[in-house]
């Protein structure tokens, strides 16, 4: 993937870690029972992992018209798609709660998730599409260069890396695909390797985008970066709920969710990644008609 020699980090006397398995989240019984009473999303924060969803998602929900889902990240189309679609539906609040709200109070009530892993896996647009085809999407999209640090640091901090980050970028392309060979698409990418060890491969987000805009109009997706989204929240917010249809209104955006402190990045290894990074990003603001500030020189 990035030119560089390939490392080999066998006999180093570190023992290799082991990475999870996805299990799909629990769910109680009483919301599995009533499945088929509940809503499914109208909107979706699907990326990018390290890129701020948390926060968004957060703050959009102080938002009086917009009610949470039982979780966060509720990853079904992606790594939870075999448990059917009534697990799906448990997370979300009650169609008879729409009702009441619409009726009673006269305001808009919205719901919705931020899983976002669903930009990069390439199946899940598809997936969504034949679910809930009128849904709305947004994307934070973060400089690729400094998204990839910050995953792998998270990873790191988990214990599922042993590397280097300059030899986790040269052996990606090994990690992400060895052992491949035949394995179906959906199952590849429900491999734990492709969701930790993906720090560049996240970043070509030109690529990802135009899986979803294949099958939903660009009305519907709303991307942003991550820069500006953390530069301005309130702002950010308010575009956010436009794009959503509803009305704004005061949110609470003091605190930033899953801030993580970490050393910077080796000059070589920012200039790197910024060269490899480059005709990725002009693939993007092309497909965009808008260009990020990402200053790559810090």
């Amino acid at each position: 993937m990035l030119a560089a020699g390939a490392v080999n980090d066998t006999g180093s006397g570190v023992p290799r870690p082991v990475l999870p398995d996805w299990r799909p989240p629990k769910i109680g019984r009483l919301r599995r029972l009533t499945a088929g009473l509940r809503l499914l999303p109208d909107f979706m924060i699907i990326g990018t992992q390290r890129g701020g969803t948390t926060s968004l998602y957060r703050y959009l929900c102080t938002h009086p018209a917009i009610a949470t889902a039982h979780r966060k990240e509720v990853h079904y189309f992606d790594h939870s798609y075999a448990a059917g679609l009534a697990h799906y539906r448990a997370f979300f609040p009650l169609a008879a709660q729409r009702a009441w709200t619409q009726q009673v109070l006269r305001r808009p009530y919205l719901t919705g998730e931020a899983s976002p892993y669903y930009l990069y896996h390439p199946l899940v647009p598809g997936r969504v599409h034949q679910l809930t085809p009128e849904a709305r999407f947004i994307a934070l999209l973060r400089n690729p260069v400094d998204r990839a640090l910050s995953h792998y640091q998270m990873i790191c901090r988990r214990g599922w890396e042993e590397l280097s980050f300059e030899d986790a970028l040269d052996r990606e392309e090994e990690r992400l695909y060895q052992d491949t060979a035949g394995v179906p698409e959906a199952e590849r990418y429900s491999d734990a390797r492709h969701r930790f060890y993906s720090y560049a491969a996240r970043g070509r987000y030109a690529e990802q985008l135009e899986r979803w805009l294949a099958v939903f109009p660009r009305k519907q997706l709303l991307v942003m970066s991550s820069e500006q989204f953390y530069a301005n929240p309130p702002a950010a917010v308010n575009r956010v709920l436009e794009f959503l249809g509803l009305p704004t209104a005061p949110t609470t955006c003091e605190k930033q969710y899953n801030k993580a402190e970490y050393s910077k990045m080796p000059p070589e290894t920012r200039r790197r990644l910024t060269e490899y990074f480059a005709p990725h990003n002009e693939r993007l603001f092309s497909l965009l008609g808008e260009r990020f500030d990402w200053d790559e020189s810090r």
